[in-house]
This record gives C-alpha cells, structure tokens and sequence, in this order.
C-alpha cells in the first residue's frame, strides 16, 4: 500500500499537478521578507544554506526565514528548533511559490519552476575535483542517461540568479560545468566561516554530544560515492577497504574513528563490534562540527578535504580504486597526484603507514600544504556569510 501511495506521488500526473498548481500561486504578489532554505533535498539542516540562515538570524531579524523540510526530516529540524514547513504540503504551496528568496545547496526538482521575482541563490556544495554536470563525458548512475542529464542541469542553472563559489578555480569550472551565465558571488563557502576561527569550547562541547572520550585523539573518515556501485537507482553502496579490527588493533587505544559515509549511500553500517572506538556520524547534522573536532582526515575524491585543508590539520587520500575512478567513472580537474595537500595511498598497509607518519606532523611546515591552501582557501576569512547576503540582498559590501 506504501509503496502505491510513493508511486502515485512519484508519477508524472502527480508532477503535472504540482506544477500547475506552483505556477499559479508564483503569480501572487510576493513575501518580499519570506527566505525559503533547503539543504540536500529538503533532507538536512546543514552547509551553506545553515550559515547562511544563522547568520541572516542574527543580522536581519525582520526577514521572515523558513525551511523547506522532508517529512523524514522534520524530527530533527524540531529538535532544533527551527521554523520549517514540510516539502509538497498545501502550506508549503502557499509560501515557496510566493518567498522572494530561495537559498539551495543542490538542484530543485525538474518540475518546480521559478516564479517572476523569485531571487535564487544556489550555494552549491563543494570545491570540486572530480567533473561535474556537463563536463561528465559518459553518466554511470543507473537509470539516467547522459543527455538527459546534462539537459537537466542546463534547465536547472538556468533558474540561478547567483551561484556561490569558494574561489577563483571553482567560479571557472562551475560557470562552465553548469552552462551558468548569472552572476556568480566569489565569496569563500558560508560553511567555512566556522573553520576561519575554529572555538575549543564548541569542540569541546561537540565531543561531549558524541560520547567521545576524554583524551582520545579523532580520526574522521569521510569518503564519497561511487556512480557505478548500487542497488538500485538512488541507492549507492559503499564498503569499507580497510578491516576496522586491525585499524582497531593499531590505534583504538589512542583514537576514536568517525565514519562519515556520503549522504547517498544508502546502508546503515553496523559498528556494535567496536563500540566506544568507531562512531556511525553519517546522520550527524553537519559535517562542519566533525571538521573542528578531528585531528585527522581520510578521504578519497570528496570535496571534504578542500574544506578541511583550512585547519592546517593532516589529510590522507585512501584511493583504492585511483585509476578506475580517474580514468572511467568521473575524471578530475586537476592532478590531485601532484598536488594533493597528503599522501595517497591504495591499500590498508600504506594506510596505516601514512597514518603513523602523520599523527604527529606540522602541516602548516608543509610547502605543498601550504600552496594547496593558498590556492583554494585564499577567501576563506570567517566572512564569506556576509558577502553572500549583502550581495543577495542588493547592500553594499
């Protein structure tokens, strides 16, 4: 019965309907104060948009600030008591057609149109290494053609009026990966503003939230998906390439693990075995907070390491798959092997060797470090919010 009721909702007379019904409440006059937040599909309170939604609450109280929310999603925007009304409701139709201003991080369902007068800021939510939108020769993801997908983004960026970029590289590739003309608000990421000038205290407190014990160094694990490894369309798997018994053996006395998997991956890992030392955080609200509490990253191809680079912290890419993932699946930007901010390694043993160099290291010494950082971090100054609103908002700088 479930599963008729998804698909109804899911059909395309069920869109039809939403769209009319959008396009005739956009033509209402618009709530020139009402700001309308979403952050990776309605799902999370997180990233650009929360910076951005904090720091509008503190310096424009008079701007009426809501969330767009996912009915799976509600719980937690309840626990933090933020003002929400849920996705595809009769109120929600009501208030997102007729909002003067929308804050995303990612694209909008294909349906939705943008109203006349509808300002909509795009935040995006990475610095990017491996291809994205259009540059993408060949689509792995199942069920989705390569043609249809990069009309699909064209369609998209086409609703932009501003696109957020960290920095000088990504405005180049975003303008043309996206197919985007508007106007693109170089800035820093809003999310980074917490990392500029990172507070022990919120570190402090953060860790005491999580269970994590007192003197316990923190090892954060961070990977992203792979387009070619699923269930089924929408559904990714990931599995780890290191035994966490042995990575148990060689650092549970001294450090925590923190699994953080790619919000599309679709298992829930069971870490009972290592319970006190391994920590599942893929449902923890913001990565931003586990970024100012680990005292090293491990990742792959995702963003995360341009963000966490920031803290002059170490960062080691565990690319198991390297040429697979470079030569067929996405293809990168740049040579992350000749300038990746740490080492790359492939299997457990270069793994935990890299660990074992790095656990007591200056990166901040570090020349490679250094450039990597002055290259993509360059605007990020604990003020990126501020220029993203003021120039949204048509104030000046």
């Amino acid at each position: 019965m479930l599963n008729k009721i998804k698909g109804l909702k899911n059909s395309k007379y069920t869109r039809k309907i939403f769209r009319i019904v959008f396009i005739v409440m956009g033509l209402l006059p618009k709530k020139k104060k009402l700001v309308m937040f979403e952050s990776f599909h309605a799902k999370q309170y997180s990233d650009n948009p929360r910076a951005i939604y904090e720091y509008m609450k503190e310096h424009y109280p008079e701007f009426q600030l809501v969330w767009s929310v996912d009915r799976r999603a509600v719980k937690l925007f309840e626990e933090f008591q933020v003002p929400y009304i849920r996705r595809f409701t009769l109120r929600w139709f009501m208030e997102f057609p007729r909002a003067k201003y929308w804050v995303n991080n990612v694209r909008l369902p294909g349906w939705m149109p943008k109203p006349a007068g509808t300002v909509y800021v795009q935040t995006w939510h990475g610095t990017p290494l491996k291809k994205l939108g259009i540059d993408i020769e060949e689509v792995h993801m199942p069920g989705t053609e390569t043609s249809n997908y990069k009309a699909n983004f064209l369609n998209e960026s086409a609703k932009w009026d501003y696109l957020v970029s960290p920095n000088a590289y990504s405005t180049e590739i975003f303008t043309r990966a996206f197919g985007y003309k508007g106007q693109v608000i170089e800035s820093g990421y809003p999310r980074n503003d917490l990392l500029a000038a990172p507070s022990e205290t919120l570190a402090s407190t953060i860790k005491k939230q999580l269970d994590i014990p007192d003197g316990k160094k923190v090892m954060l694990y961070a990977p992203t998906w792979r387009d070619n490894e699923f269930y089924q369309k929408g559904k990714y798997k990931f599995e780890f390439q290191f035994d966490l018994e042995n990575w148990k053996k060689n650092y549970g006395d001294e450090w925590v693990l923190l699994s953080r998997m790619h919000y599309l991956v679709a298992e829930n890992f069971d870490f009972s075995a290592h319970e006190g030392v391994v920590f599942n955080v893929s449902d923890y609200p913001d990565i931003r907070d586990l970024y100012l509490i680990s005292d090293m990253l491990i990742t792959d191809y995702s963003s995360v390491f341009f963000d966490y680079a920031i803290l002059n912290r170490p960062i080691v890419f565990f690319m198991y798959d390297l040429e697979n993932y470079r030569d067929q699946l996405r293809g990168f930007y740049f040579d992350i092997e000749a300038d990746s901010p740490g080492p790359i390694v492939q299997t457990e043993q270069e793994l935990f060797q890299a660990i074992d160099e790095l656990a007591d290291s200056h990166v901040q010494l570090d020349s490679k470090a250094a450039a990597f950082k002055q290259k993509f971090s360059d605007l990020e100054d604990g003020r990126a919010s501020e220029r993203v609103v003021q120039t949204f908002l048509g104030k000046k700088i």
